[in-house]
């Protein structure tokens, strides 16, 4: 037992290290690397905790209050709701800002570091706790300032970025977003002009919402031009506020007939927005959401982006038919002529429907006909078909139906520039098209798997 009595006193030593180590060592040294990272934040509070600030500058003073259920509100110097992107910019600098050293406590002179005349300061309000940080001077870099901190009366280098703290004024903290809105919950759209309307719904059908056109016509909508429209909406933001006084009186006996006025319905709640231009000349445009409310000015460009035409929003693919209506597809053109039969779903040839076809080819050109959209209108009612090449055609596709109904029909003639002429089912008339699809049809021993295929799956 004797001779094991060195390997216990080793194991106590090392297991009194290990203790020293755990409950003295690695305490303090917590302790300190605590002690540091606090005295680097420029605040000693949390985001979550901040209910009120206070900014102040040259332009004036603005008063923000965090409201439990409806977020950030300017209380002051009018009453309105904020513009949450600014607050959450200004409240993440201040939560993330570090100091990068002490400059000097409590200092004699603000004078050498620009807080004498401060650009900004900022207030702000944790429940009970208060501080104050008053912005001065960029520091020796592009990207620091030197800030005093009034809770400690001490001039500090932050590294705070100028353009986060400059220049902010009444309009920098109001909501500018004239609509507010998850595109999701968008359920109807209503569009009306001089003189004509469009009305759009939403059906929620899988993988994607879909979306019809109910007036003036029923038809299938442009889901992509849909989108679009909703992004245009959802980024329409003032330019400037006109409250109430003489200028909004001035502006509202110019505003009689809104170029567009646009009805958006989502979650349960209508949003009205109406665009004003009584002046193309000017390049002035305004907006009201309310009769009695604010005038904002807005980017002429708003106008354009918003006014459509019902084609513009109408399904535009050509062939009228989706793949799941479609029985059998007559495909022709100057160098094949084949017809696809759709049996127990998959494709087989109508003259050889013993052989086996390679699916995804068949899959893939049956998708791009079906999915061809018009790229430009040429004429809305066709007349003399020979100046576009659609008198013979250098293709053409028939989709039938179950019932034996033509379900779809697609004609494409002469090239012009990066465009071919074309017509379809869908709509009267002549349209233009890319030219990608003459060279994606794969030939009939391509669809036997006979030969290199001369459709390539799109890059995703």
């Amino acid at each position: 037992m004797k001779r094991y009595w060195p390997t216990f006193v080793m194991a106590g030593v090392l297991a009194g290290l290990g203790g020293y180590l755990y409950w003295i060592e690695l305490p303090e040294k917590r302790t300190a690397e605590s002690t540091e990272a606090q005295a680097k934040q420029l605040l000693s509070f949390a985001e979550q905790e901040i209910t009120g600030l206070t900014v102040r500058t040259v332009s004036g003073e603005v008063t923000l209050a965090r409201e439990p259920a409806a977020g950030w509100k300017v209380t002051a110097p009018i009453q309105t709701d904020a513009d949450r992107r600014q607050v959450q910019a200004l409240l993440r600098a201040l939560v993330v800002g570090k100091v990068s050293r002490v400059v000097e406590s409590k200092p004699a002179s603000l004078t050498p570091f620009g807080l004498d005349h401060p650009s900004t300061v900022v207030t702000i309000t944790a429940g009970s706790q208060q501080d104050t940080i008053t912005v001065g001077d960029a520091g020796p870099l592009s990207s620091t300032l030197y800030v005093l901190r009034d809770s400690d009366h001490s001039v500090l280098l932050t590294d705070l970025a100028p353009k986060d703290f400059l220049n902010l004024t009444l309009l920098s903290f109001r909501r500018k977003e004239l609509l507010q809105f998850a595109h999701q919950d968008v359920e109807r759209l209503r569009l009306t002009y001089p003189t004509n309307e469009i009305v759009l719904y939403a059906l929620d059908e899988k993988p994607k919402k879909k979306w019809k056109i109910r007036y003036p016509i029923e038809a299938e909508a442009d889901r992509t031009e849909v989108q679009a429209l909703l992004f245009r909406l959802e980024d329409l933001r003032a330019l400037a506020i006109v409250d109430a006084g003489p200028e909004r009186d001035t502006i509202s006996k110019t505003l009689t007939k809104p170029k567009v006025k646009v009805l958006l319905h989502a979650a349960g709640v209508d949003q009205t927005v109406r665009l004003y231009q009584a002046d193309p000349a000017s390049g002035e445009a305004y907006a009201q959401t309310t009769a009695d409310g604010p005038i904002y000015k807005i980017s002429p460009t708003a106008i354009k982006d918003l006014t459509k035409e019902l084609f513009a929003l109408q399904d535009k693919r050509l062939l009228g038919a989706d793949i799941a209506d479609i029985a059998m597809l007559s495909i022709k053109t100057r160098e094949e002529q084949y017809v696809l039969i759709r049996s127990q779903n998959e494709w087989v040839l109508e003259d050889q429907p013993t052989e086996k076809l390679r699916q995804d080819v068949a899959d893939l050109v049956v998708s791009r006909i079906v999915n061809l959209p018009a790229e430009e209108r040429i004429l809305k009612q066709a007349g003399a078909l020979a100046p576009y090449g659609l008198v013979a055609p250098v293709a053409e596709f028939v989709a039938t139906g179950r019932n034996g109904q033509v379900v779809g029909r697609l004609a494409l003639g002469n090239q012009v520039g990066s465009l071919i002429y074309a017509m379809g089912h869908r709509f009267q008339g002549i349209f233009q098209v890319r030219p990608d699809l003459l060279t994606q049809i794969p030939s009939r021993l391509a669809l036997l798997g006979q030969e290199p295929s001369a459709t390539k799956p799109a890059a995703r």
